[in-house]
């Protein structure tokens, strides 16, 4: 097992090293994805409604940014979804840049597909372009941008932020108890990070907790940008017993700023998501993140484009579809030896969401 320096250390640097391809044209885009996972696809036991039946469907995802652990997992359920069900999926990657992303699903729209999904970014920017596509007959499905107060004909799914909040919040209630100081590593103006910040707040307030340092940055190499900032925080408030950072990316600047600190043995660290990386991190020798909340974004992406899938089909019943998401504790790792996501899987049956947002038609993928 590697140390939590090294494991840390790895994981920023391969952030740094790896380039998201953006496609501006159209064209499929290849990544070198060290995050993807065959997954086994259901057989479907109905045949498929129209326009699945008349063959190929052409649809699109339209990131904000392809970068990080988790987005990585989404892209490749996705991709295998899409395939079970014959879709030509275009993929574009805006690196972070809102306007880039504005452009790219302009082009999206311009290159004739049947159905969007549009994943992580600014409604301010992306509500024109969502707008446009709806007008034009374009089936869109957003993935975690607060998007319906100015695209109310567009579906909207999501986490459950709020629960996974909770969950992690709860634990560190129980281990750190009230009246302590503690540091907080977010990002405000991003929907989901936003939805888990009005948990924290509650939580802060009940349990009388005094925040020393509110630090963060959201960019195509978060974890990266990130660490510095904390890195100074800390050192201007050393008596921090515990940070709450509920996002992966975060929480890897987070370990990265303790270890570099020397304070990684002084203060416990709560995070979000999870991957095979992210379980290397935790339950490496003398690894300050003890919990964090997550789904399975492998399947996630799967779902996602399952709704799109029903919606196209003209089956879906809602507008909006949450995925539930688990507390996963270092101990329980420890204690199960849970060396990857497929470890995980195989201890936590509720990560497989194959039969959400599905139908007998859909050759579900399951991982």
């Amino acid at each position: 097992m590697l140390s939590t320096r090294k494991t840390v250390a790895a994981t920023i640097l391969g952030l740094t090293m790896v380039t998201a391809s953006a496609c501006s044209q159209g064209g499929s885009a290849a990544t070198n994805n060290p995050n993807a996972e065959g997954g086994k696809t259901q057989a479907a036991t109905a045949p498929m409604p129209a326009p699945f039946d008349a063959g190929e469907v052409h649809v699109a995802i339209v990131q904000n940014t392809g970068q990080g652990d988790y987005f990585q997992q989404y892209l490749n359920g996705t991709k295998l979804q899409a395939g079970a069900l014959k879709m030509k999926l275009d993929v574009y990657d805006a690196q972070g840049d809102n306007a880039t992303q504005a452009s790219q699903l302009d082009q999206a729209i311009a290159s004739g597909v049947k159905g969007i999904i549009v994943r992580h970014g600014y409604a301010d920017t992306l509500c024109p372009g969502v707008n446009k596509a709806l007008k034009a007959g374009i089936k869109v499905v957003i993935y975690d941008v607060e998007i319906q107060k100015c695209s109310p004909d567009a579906v909207q799914t999501q986490q459950s932020d709020a629960k996974m909040a909770s969950l992690v919040l709860d634990q560190m209630a129980t281990d750190i108890g009230q009246n302590k100081p503690v540091g907080y590593v977010n990002v405000l103006g991003i929907a989901p990070l936003d939805r888990r910040n009005v948990v924290w707040e509650q939580y802060k307030k009940t349990n009388t907790w005094t925040q020393k340092f509110f630090t963060g940055k959201y960019s195509s190499s978060t974890a990266t940008d990130t660490a510095p900032m904390v890195y100074n925080a800390l050192q201007a408030n050393k008596d921090v017993v515990a940070i709450y950072a509920p996002y992966d990316e975060l929480t890897k600047a987070t370990l990265s700023a303790l270890d570099q600190a020397n304070m990684k043995d002084k203060v416990k660290v709560y995070g979000a998501d999870i991957s095979t990386a992210d379980i290397e991190l935790m339950t490496a020798a003398g690894s300050p993140w003890v919990a964090t909340g997550a789904t399975d974004p492998n399947a996630i992406g799967a779902a996602v484009t399952r709704v799109l899938a029903l919606d196209l089909a003209g089956q879906l019943t809602t507008k909006n579809v949450e995925f539930p998401p688990i507390l996963v504790t270092q101990t329980m790792l420890r204690e199960k030896s849970i060396k990857n996501m497929d470890d995980l899987r195989a201890a936590e049956p509720s990560l497989n969401i194959s039969d959400t947002a599905s139908a007998p038609w859909i050759p579900a993928i399951k991982f």
